[in-house]
This record gives C-alpha cells, sequence and structure tokens, in this order.
C-alpha cells in the first residue's frame, strides 16, 4: 500500500522496560539509521495500534508482554516524505539478554545512559514523560533535512527545548 506524499502515516513506538532499564534498538536503516529507538513499525491494514504494539515487539525481540500500555503520542510533520503519527506505547518486561534482530542490535540502556545514547530528539522527551508517569501528545516539526524546527507537548500547550 502506498501513501500519497506529505499524508501520514500510523505506526507504533513500544518502549519495552525492566525497572530503569529500556531495551532499545541500534537501527540499521532509516529512518534514524545508527541511532537507539525502542522497536515498532507501521500498522498493517484492519489493526488496531495496540495490536500492532504486540506483533512488531513480538516480530523485533521474539519476547510477547503481557500489557502493553499507552501512554501518548507523537505527530512528526515535514515537507519530505516524513510524516508519522505514533501511538506509543510501553511495557514492563523481564530482563532478557537482548535478542538478536534483524532490524538492528537490541542493547540494554539504563535511564543514567539515556542522555548519552544517540536518539531522536523526540525519543528524550518520551522517555523523561515516562519516567514522570505523565501521558503526552507530541507535536514535532522539521525543515526539509529533517532538522527539528518546533516541539511542543500539546495536552498542556508546552513549547519543549530543541536541544539536539
Amino acid at each position: 500500500m502506498t501513501v500519497a506524499p506529505g499524508l501520514k502515516k500510523a505506526a507504533v513506538l513500544c518502549v519495552l522496560r525492566h525497572a530503569d532499564a529500556f531495551l532499545l534498538l541500534q537501527r540499521l536503516k532509516p529512518p534514524h539509521q545508527g541511532l537507539f529507538t525502542p522497536v515498532g513499525g507501521k500498522l498493517d491494514p484492519y489493526e488496531s495500534p495496540q495490536q500492532a504494539a504486540f506483533r512488531e515487539v513480538q516480530e523485533e525481540t521474539g519476547l510477547q508482554p503481557l500489557e502493553m500500555v499507552w501512554r501518548g503520542m507523537l505527530v512528526e510533520t515535514s515537507p519530505v516524505d516524513y510524516n508519522w503519527i505514533s501511538f506509543v506505547f510501553e511495557a514492563h518486561i523481564e530482563r532478557v539478554p537482548p535478542p538478536a534482530c534483524s532490524e538492528g542490535t537490541l542493547v540494554w540502556v539504563e535511564k543514567a545512559e539515556l542522555a548519552v545514547v544517540p536518539t531522536p530528539l523526540t525519543d528524550h522527551f518520551i522517555y523523561e514523560y515516562l519516567l514522570a508517569n505523565r501521558p503526552f501528545q507530541f507535536d514535532a516539526t522539521y525543515d526539509a533535512t529533517l532538522r527539528p524546527l518546533v516541539m511542543r507537548e500539546e495536552l498542556q500547550g508546552l513549547s519543549l527545548p530543541l536541544i539536539s
């Protein structure tokens, strides 16, 4: 299925967590190649966001969390073919050895390391809000080179600092 240029694609981000450690994916391919991100992917036709979250975790990690809790949304807009609506879920899992993944390398990252591992700018805000147990609706706008221009948290009407 192709999506017309500029239309938003629906996706899920699945933050896998054990206490203050996060199982993150160092991505092999764009977008965010080489960066550490939660696992996730596009919604399939006729699939709910929660169904997609369970499926993506199973496909990318082989793990089967008992519960997948919706935490917020991330809307990303650019003048190029990078336009997403991502439903962000969180699952608490056992701390298992990182399984093999065809999308990249899975690595446990401690809370204290989140500020130094290379991640997309938006993800820093996601982890901050998750750790504070705060719901969020982030809206990120980029230029044509995908440099962040504006980042807002819409539930509280806050502009967030763009520190890269």
